[in-house]
């Protein structure tokens, strides 16, 4: 596997949306390769920055509107944001 095509991955990779066998492909890249380990440290520590900080509550009128949207059922709950990736 080259840097490219571990790019191409990334997202799936760190969504862990591949196989066992595209992953280990994938880990074994970046365990070789300094620039795309850092590359995908990067973007770990980015979706972090992202989920921790942004905690705005999402307006009830669009929270019905998705819902409805994909067909749940809409909550007045109030839910606390995922804690991780």
């Amino acid at each position: 596997m080259n840097c490219d095509e571990t790019y191409k991955g990334m997202y799936l990779y760190l969504d862990k949306e591949l196989t066992v066998w595209r992953r280990w492909k994938i880990t074994r890249h970046l365990d070789r390769c300094p620039p795309c380990s850092r590359g995908f440290d990067f973007e770990l520590e980015l979706r972090e920055v992202i989920m921790t900080r942004s905690r705005e509550r999402v307006p009830d009128d669009l929270r019905r509107r998705i819902a409805e949207a994909i067909g749940v059922e809409f909550s007045d709950e109030v839910n606390d944001p995922p804690q991780g990736l």
